[in-house]
């Protein structure tokens, strides 16, 4: 069995520990055992999941990885304490606020033979398997993506590109390497309202 640790118990960490304590019948996750979960706030045990200190999550020495679900700001700080601890990481995204602490970030993981691993759960279910199939081998000529979502508070999220990251994620999957030609933002501060449109070009352009 490969010990784990849950790292943040919002929406997504309470999701990997439900997860992780019922895993499904002949999954991967039947090879994992959740040995705690680190949280800021005192919580006691969740299930019958335990809560640990972050201290002894990193000396544990039967944790072997560690499933970081904190919010964006914290994600670079986490996994370089996890890293050098010797441990594998599992990130949701974004990895990290910059390009620049992402590559330090791989280039760590590979200096300690460890996996680090940016998990975008949209991309492996049966609706987007559905989607690249329907696009495979036809020419995009025009398209638009609209989402919408709550307002986020930036300094834990980051800039606001980086709610919408896992859409990027989608299109470069599904289209190849895009080039940002333009963008704009439009922020309603008395109606509490941010909107962010950006237009790429792929390859072909």
């Amino acid at each position: 069995m490969f010990g784990t640790v849950v790292v943040g118990v919002g929406i997504a960490g309470l999701a990997r520990i439900r997860d992780l304590m019922n895993p499904m019948p002949s999954s991967p996750s039947e090879h994992l055992k959740l040995l705690g979960f680190v949280s800021r706030r005192s919580f006691g045990n969740i299930d019958e999941a335990k809560q640990i200190s972050l201290e002894d999550a990193l000396r544990s020495e039967e944790i072997h990885a560690a499933f970081i679900s904190t919010e964006n700001k914290s994600h670079e700080e986490t996994i370089r304490m996890f890293l050098e601890a010797g441990k594998h990481v599992l990130v949701e995204y974004p990895m990290a606020l910059s390009a620049k602490a992402a590559h330090e970030l791989w280039e760590m993981a590979e200096q300690k033979g460890k996996v680090l691993h940016v998990e975008h759960i949209e991309l492996l279910t049966e609706e987007y398997k559905q989607l690249k199939k329907e696009v495979a081998g036809k020419d995009l000529v025009k398209g638009t993506l609209h989402f919408t979502g709550s307002v986020l508070d930036e300094n834990k999220t980051g800039f606001p590109a980086f709610s919408g990251i896992a859409r990027l994620t989608w299109l470069i999957d599904l289209f190849g390497d895009l080039t940002v030609t333009s963008a704009t933002r439009e922020k309603q501060k008395d109606k509490n309202y941010s909107r962010m449109t950006v237009h790429f070009q792929t390859a072909n352009k």
